[in-house]
């Protein structure tokens, strides 16, 4: 069985998988949109955009069994279709984007996010669902999770105004993903991301993501609600800065 035996590979992607599943498990991957960033510094970011998906889908899935009865699925329905939108169009347009771009696109909206919570008035009071937000704000995520599994930011900026509790939160988020991640699989396949290489390499990495989504789940509950949502915007902007930073290195700005 072939796969990935540069050590250097393995000293990011451990670390990174992990990481992704922390993020899954108990902060509604508001980092894991740092793992392809991670990978590309050792493989380009088209294979590790297919290592990730398998490795994606499986956190996902080990994360639901452990609190999708907690997801709040009216939310869900409001970007369900946006989600199949923002996954043919990254489909259609996979070949042609430079992801550079589509890494500094990513980053403005998570900068520019959580900035605008820290220094602009909020109000008090949650915002009520809408499906035309959600379906925007979806179809941006679904674009950018196919090119870059970067779906993260773009959902939080609908999500988070609804101040859901942190586990509904995690729990919603956790099943839009999954739900995405599934819906990928096919277009990845065609065009032949899911080779036995990227395949194998995702294998000897899964015993990881229990670990990493135990390790969330049991983090999660050592914060409150504000503090919840205060990590999150914080790992957003990290987030971002670093999407922003590798994507206008690799197009010369710098």
């Amino acid at each position: 069985m072939q796969f990935i035996d540069n050590p250097w590979f393995y000293a990011v992607a451990i670390p990174a998988v992990v990481l992704t599943g922390v993020s899954k498990g108990g902060f509604a991957g508001a980092f894991s949109g740092l793992s392809v960033p991670l990978l590309s510094l050792v493989i380009s970011p088209v294979q590790a955009v297919g290592v990730m998906l398998p490795l994606l889908l499986l956190t996902d899935l080990f994360g639901l069994t452990q609190f999708w009865r907690r997801a709040n699925f009216p939310v869900i329905m409001t970007m369900a279709a946006g989600g199949i939108v923002g996954t043919a169009i990254g489909w259609a347009t996979f070949r042609t984007l430079d992801d550079n771009v589509v890494r500094v696109l990513v980053g403005l909206i998570a900068v520019i996010y959580p900035l605008s919570r820290w220094l602009l008035p909020v109000s008090p009071q949650p915002s009520a669902p809408s499906a035309v937000r959600g379906n925007f704000w979806s179809t941006v995520g679904g674009y950018t999770s196919f090119i870059a599994h970067a779906g993260g930011p773009p959902l939080m900026v609908y999500l988070m105004p609804l101040r859901m509790d942190r586990a509904v939160f995690a729990a919603t988020n956790g099943v839009f993903f999954a739900f995405l991640n599934i819906i990928k699989l096919p277009p990845y396949a065609m065009l032949g991301q899911l080779n036995a290489v990227n395949l194998a390499t995702a294998l000897v990495l899964v015993p990881l993501i229990p670990v990493g989504v135990k390790t969330g789940m049991w983090l999660q509950g050592k914060f409150t609600n504000e503090q919840f949502y205060r990590f999150g915007q914080t790992c957003i902007f990290l987030t971002g800065t670093r999407l922003l930073y590798d994507g206008l290195r690799n197009l010369g700005a710098f």
